[in-house]
């Protein structure tokens, strides 16, 4: 075990014992794949408790420094943060959406230097894992997580960014969620061009079809609750069925659209329970094709680091890209 390894199972060690209860021994921490930007691990003491850690580290982030990830003022910078998970934390739970409950924060160094949170295991498969293995059994699954995106959805604020910036009566960059939408759809744009000559030869049209949809939109002064990155591998099914969410630290008050188009991106056909009447066509034009540059981009970038599941990411790319160059027409190239 080297001396980082030892140094964070201390750390997580006296986290358990605070977050649950003396007497018990941290017998095992098992770091859970698919976290990026955090550290999760699956705690393991030795009378079968068990809990999640989440530890916010600069050693556990994957994703190459840029400038302006520390903008909390950027509803799009990089969800870190101990902060950011409170209050997103805090504003879902009181809408009524499921949420792991938590049993420990630490922002003070009293069990080690990374802001650290330590919350309930919720045991059940994720919602992604369950589609794939029984349709039928996730249907009811899918119905509470309508009515907890109606909730959201139902919830209104008067500025749009991050949930922690705007309840504590911050604003936000630009003057419109369309407007912010379109300012990094041309920066992932830019991104992506440097990395992939597809998307370098078709970069004049894909900054046309990216106007003329943002042109199309009308203004909106209010704004609801969205996770942000709503994808069947952040909803945990629990011991009740209950969809969970997790990975809140994105979620902010937008575009209820904005959250849609990332469902039926991830969720394909299976989405349709999810389907919200009224929303602007407009503006799912438009989010749709910046989110396929986002995950474009997104993942490329990623890979200029060492994230370990690299085929992933790679595929991730690709298939956004393709999609991008059809939204922009002429198909992919």
């Amino acid at each position: 075990m080297t001396a980082e390894v030892a140094a964070v199972r201390e750390q997580l060690a006296g986290a358990a014992r605070a977050a649950l209860g003396g007497g018990r021994r941290l017998e095992r921490a098992e770091r859970l794949s698919g976290g990026s930007k955090k550290g999760v691990y699956r705690l393991v003491l030795d009378d079968g408790t068990t809990a999640i850690a989440y530890r916010w580290d600069d050693a556990e982030n994957y994703w190459p420094a840029a400038e302006g990830d520390d903008d909390l003022a950027d509803p799009f910078s990089p969800g870190l943060g101990l902060d950011l998970f409170e209050a997103a934390h805090a504003r879902l739970a009181g809408l009524g959406v499921r949420v792991p409950a938590i049993r420990l924060v630490d922002r003070d160094g009293v069990h080690g230097p990374s802001d650290l949170a330590v919350v309930e295991d919720v045991r059940g498969e994720s919602l992604e894992a369950l589609l794939a293995r029984d349709r039928r059994a996730a249907a009811p699954v899918l119905e509470r997580l309508g009515e907890a995106l109606a909730a959201m959805r139902g919830h209104r604020a008067p500025g749009y960014g991050k949930v922690a910036v705007v309840d504590a009566g911050g604003r936000s960059h630009g003057g419109s969620c369309e407007e912010v939408v379109l300012a990094r759809a041309g920066r992932d744009l830019a991104e992506a061009a440097v990395r992939d000559p597809r998307i370098a030869r078709a970069r004049g049209r894909l900054e046309e079809r990216l106007s003329e949809l943002a042109a199309a939109v009308r203004p909106r002064a209010e704004h609801a609750v969205v996770h942000g990155e709503l994808g069947p591998d952040h909803v945990l099914v629990d011991h009740a069925g209950r969809p969970t969410l997790i990975d809140l630290e994105g979620t902010m008050y937008f575009d209820v659209e904005w959250e849609h188009v990332f469902l039926r991106i991830r969720l394909h056909d299976d989405y349709r329970p999810l389907a919200a009447a009224g929303l602007d066509g407009h503006r799912i034009a438009l989010y749709l094709l910046a989110q396929r540059l986002s995950l474009t981009a997104g993942p490329l970038r990623l890979l200029d680091g060492d994230f370990p599941d690299r085929a992933l990411m790679a595929g991730i790319a690709e298939y956004n890209l393709e999609r991008a160059l059809e939204l922009a027409g002429g198909g992919p190239g």
